[in-house]
């Protein structure tokens, strides 16, 4: 259940991308929920429609349009029906992406230009036609991106996600910078692994992997699809007015766990602690 009051969203209309399932699809729900209009994009109609399907459950309305991010003639058919469906989006949730594991050296080049083309492509091509769009009208917005811890580290193993992660964290606060003085806010969530339909599989595909994961995090379990949901309702409202170039970590202390020289001492055993104690005293 959410904390927030019912329409603590109302005279928001939230456009996500990537929302036909997993993060987009909760985000869209919760947002819903709050009062928002919400509007949504993904390359599979049919998830799209059963998100859009949950959402007038709740008795909301959901506008949907099948569309790929990387394709900008797509971009603005889909951005041109939904400022006639229910006017233009006053806030972009840039959330498309796209991720697996690998050795750099066994990714072929096409690998790299599709998950580069998803994240870093298809948030610039929807940040720079909604930002002209109310920089022209001179009216505000909200832009909330989806980034990951290793934007700012890099990481082996998902180096073009990596790179395009890094690639919108940097437009996240230059924009912020820039953009400020319109009344447009840009701000990110940096999240962890939260498990959804295909992250699991394409990131953590066997147990072990799984294991190696959590252990990494203090608190022992993954950051959920709703915890995510909440935080990014609160970045995109106005409660949140003066955030602007932040990236908000949502992992557990992961991050944290990472960075301390000694933290890997969480393996030692009570016995362990115990001798350690004696040879101090010597």
């Amino acid at each position: 259940m959410s904390i927030f009051k019912e329409d603590m969203l109302k005279g928001k209309h939230v456009l996500i991308t990537g929302a036909g399932s997993g993060l987009g699809r909760q985000m869209a729900v919760a947002f819903s929920s709050l009062g928002a209009t919400v509007s949504i994009v993904g390359r599979r109609e049919e998830k799209l429609k059963e998100t859009a399907e949950i959402i007038s459950r709740n008795g909301k309305v959901c506008y949907y349009r099948k569309c790929d991010v990387r394709n900008i003639d797509e971009v603005r058919d889909a951005l041109s029906y939904f400022a006639s469906s229910a006017g233009e989006p006053n806030v972009l949730v840039n959330n498309a992406a796209g991720n697996f594991i690998s050795r750099t050296e066994d990714l072929s080049f096409n690998a790299f230009n599709a998950v580069i083309g998803i994240v870093m492509q298809g948030t610039l091509h929807f940040t720079l036609e909604l930002g002209k769009s109310w920089i022209s009208a001179r009216r505000p917005g909200t832009i909330l991106n989806i980034v990951a811890g290793y934007a700012s580290t890099g990481s082996g193993y998902v180096v073009p996600s990596a790179i395009a992660k890094a690639g919108v964290l940097s437009l996240t606060r230059s924009l912020a910078a820039e953009w400020g003085k319109y009344g447009i806010r840009s701000t990110a969530i940096s999240p962890g692994i939260v498990p959804t339909e295909g992250s699991v599989s394409r990131l953590a595909p066997t147990e072990e992997i799984q294991k190696m994961l959590i252990d990494r995090i203090p608190m022992k379990r993954y950051c959920t699809a709703e915890e995510l949901a909440e935080l990014a309702s609160y970045l995109i409202s106005d409660a949140a007015s003066f955030i602007n170039g932040d990236v908000v970590t949502i992992d557990g202390g992961e991050k944290q766990w990472l960075s301390g020289q000694f933290n890997f001492l969480d393996a030692l055993t009570p016995e362990q602690w115990a001798l350690i104690k004696s040879l101090r005293k010597e």
